[in-house]
């Protein structure tokens, strides 16, 4: 019974796409009468608890109050969370009014705390792992309670500002969706406090959307925006296109033009944007384009001229998932750079230095305009105040944020949960803590990396098999706390085109320890991969079972920077039949499934009609019925985001 009901949970939780990781527990009868009804009473008798762990993920946005400075908020994957105390611990303050998860902007008030308004949808999109939006909501209590506020089609928010002295004046930032055309996207204003919209700047095509707002602290009917011109497919992102530029407005966000100066370049991708507080006139750009061209720019006289400053590669490499800029509000020379560390000039931008933070990817900075020692930064790890212009941070070991892939559970009494953090690491967490509680004693580190499978012997899960991208795979010795490596072919791919090397393994890679047999161990590439010693050998026991496309395997990012971490055209989904072992089905990125009954010597393909380029997410056999098997399939990364 014990072994069956964790199956169920473990099913239960497997599909979900919940940040913050729970497991529910109940004792009930169940009789054979009516199982039906006796399963609905089981699974309503379920109740939810928080089983952590309390170490932050990923968060895009953050903002602050110059009144206050123990004041935050900060936008997480899984919501919008507020500080009272600087960081010493943070409530989630949108889980009864918020309709998605994702925080893509914040702004407060600056005339009035008490108001503060959050965009959804992650503005730095992943192709792995990133979610949209429904819009924009506002809240007049300090985030006690929040009213939504509109604007449902923007799916992505890259920036949102509140005039300095009228809190019913706002600006928003629409990024749009990042797998295809979506409405709505450039520059919305309100007038009142968000009950209606116009919209003021209309990008110049359905693929461009609107990255980074500000205004000129100095005079706020100066506005600056960045256009961003960009398009995700499932095997690339194109970061650049004719839609991108810098806009400026003069009234306000009524009418804009766009930043044609001398020294900019002509073509460009990403940008990010920051006029200075300590010096009217002076405006900082941060600049995808080619690679004599790209970097930190820098204008005196609003944007007529530019001198392009700084062309270090570290200011602007992975320019899709950064290319944030923030200027000091007292000192004209400093500026801060958001990028995998966070980068500081103090010499108006010649040279950078990096500032230690607890966790890199920088995405989101709020400085106190009233002194500038007190910030709060956001990052994939989540977020930290400081008051002594960085040089300490509060602690991420307090905020439930994590985002977990492939959540997996043994049968040990108390159970433990397994699964991979993105940007952490794989875990296990103890379901019952020896005191009562749950605490950082009661889960450990085990093999493999962020975004991997872990799979192991339910029973005695000494050997864990976790997985990393690339292909990369680990087997953790419980016993021992070692890891060693079991990769069938030792190569680590980064820098290597997809269509160039031996296996090609996505992102989140299955992983299956035999239910009939743990020693056999499944590793899924572009072929079925499979060992009966632990990993010391590997046999191919599938021909490719995906379209095997070799115009979708070369560059992933185009035009001006390039990313192949995300392997397209691989096995996605795998699960063996719990009768008979003999029998596996195996799911492809890119719309097959395959099945074999005899344990890989012969393969049928079996994909349902209407299936087509998606994504097979899933499998699962019946425990019940041979030869009967569940697929999850989603074509969001078609822009088609039905059921």
């Amino acid at each position: 019974m014990r072994k069956t009901i964790a199956n169920q949970f473990a099913r239960l939780l497997f599909g979900t796409c919940a940040a913050l990781l729970g497991l529910m527990m109940t004792v009930s009868t169940v009789s054979a009468a009516n199982p039906e009804k006796d399963e609905r009473l089981f699974l309503d008798g379920l109740q939810a608890r928080n089983i952590g762990p309390w170490r932050g993920g990923r968060v895009t946005a953050v903002a602050g109050t110059a009144s206050n400075p123990y004041v935050y908020y900060m936008g997480a994957t899984g919501g919008l969370w507020k500080t009272s105390n600087a960081g010493s611990d943070w409530i989630n303050v949108s889980d009864d009014y918020f309709k998605t998860g994702p925080v893509g902007a914040i702004d407060i008030a600056p005339s009035d705390p008490n108001v503060v308004v959050a965009g959804m949808g992650e503005s730095p999109f992943r192709g792995v792992m990133s979610a949209q939006g429904d819009g924009v909501y506002r809240s007049t209590d300090a985030g006690k309670t929040w009213t939504h506020m509109g604007l449902e089609a923007s799916r992505q928010i890259g920036s949102i500002k509140i005039h300095p002295t009228n809190p019913d004046i706002i600006w928003v930032a629409v990024q749009g969706g990042s797998w295809g055309p979506s409405e709505g996207r450039g520059v919305h204003k309100s007038v009142d406090g968000g009950k209606n919209w116009r919209l003021v700047l209309a990008t110049p095509n359905e693929t461009t959307g609107a990255v980074d707002l500000k205004y000129d602290p100095a005079n706020p009917r100066i506005l600056y925006v960045t256009l961003w011109d960009n398009q995700r497919q499932a095997w690339e992102i194109r970061s650049g296109g004719p839609g991108s530029g810098l806009y400026k407005s003069l009234d306000g966000g009524e009418s804009w033009e766009k930043i044609q100066a001398k020294g900019l370049p002509e073509n460009i991708g990403k940008a990010g944007i920051a006029p200075s507080p300590a010096r009217p006139g002076r405006v900082w750009a941060l600049v995808e384009a080619q690679e004599d061209e790209a970097g930190l720019y820098r204008s005196d006289d609003g944007g007529k001229a530019w001198t392009k400053i700084n062309s270090e590669n570290l200011i602007r490499s992975r320019s899709w998932y950064y290319m944030h800029i923030h200027a000091d509000p007292l000192d004209e020379d400093t500026v801060y750079v958001l990028n995998s560390p966070l980068l500081k000039s103090i010499d108006g931008g010649k040279t950078f230095s990096t500032l230690t933070v607890p966790h890199g990817d920088v995405h989101g900075l709020w400085i106190n305009p009233e002194n500038p020692k007190w910030m709060v930064n956001a990052n994939d790890g989540g977020a930290n105040v400081s008051f002594d212009r960085g040089a300490t941070w509060s602690t991420q070991n307090n905020q439930p944020t994590g985002q977990f892939y492939r959540v997996n559970t043994d049968n040990l009494i108390p159970y433990n949960v397994y699964g991979a953090q993105q940007d952490n690491s794989t875990l296990a967490v103890s379901s019952r803590g020896h005191d009562g509680s749950i605490g950082r004693e009661d889960y450990e580190v085990l093999g493999g990396c962020e975004n991997g499978y872990l799979a192991f012997d339910p029973d005695n899960p000494r050997y864990i098999y976790g997985g990393c991208f690339l292909g990369l795979i680990q087997e953790y010795d419980r016993q021992t706390r070692t890891a060693r490596s079991i990769q069938a072919y030792e190569e680590f791919g980064i820098g290597v085109e997809p269509k160039n090397s031996r296996y090609r393994a996505n992102w989140n890679a299955p992983i299956v320890v035999s239910q009939h047999d743990p020693k056999v161990i499944y590793h899924a590439t572009q072929v079925l991969l499979m060992s009966n010693d632990r990993g010391y050998s590997w046999t191919e026991i599938s021909p490719d079972l995906t379209r095997n496309e070799v115009d979708k395997q070369g560059k992933m990012g185009r035009p001006y920077s390039n990313e192949n971490i995300e392997v397209y055209n691989t096995i996605f989904a795998l699960a063996e039949s719990s009768h008979d072992p003999s029998e596996l089905w195996v799911g492809s990125d890119d719309g097959l499934i395959h099945v074999t009954r005899d344990g890989g010597a012969s393969w049928q393909a079996v994909t349902p009609k209407g299936v087509d380029r998606a994504m097979v997410n899933t499998l699962e056999t019946s425990p019940h019925e041979p030869d009967t098997v569940y697929a999850a399939v989603h074509k969001f990364k078609s822009g088609d985001d039905s059921p």
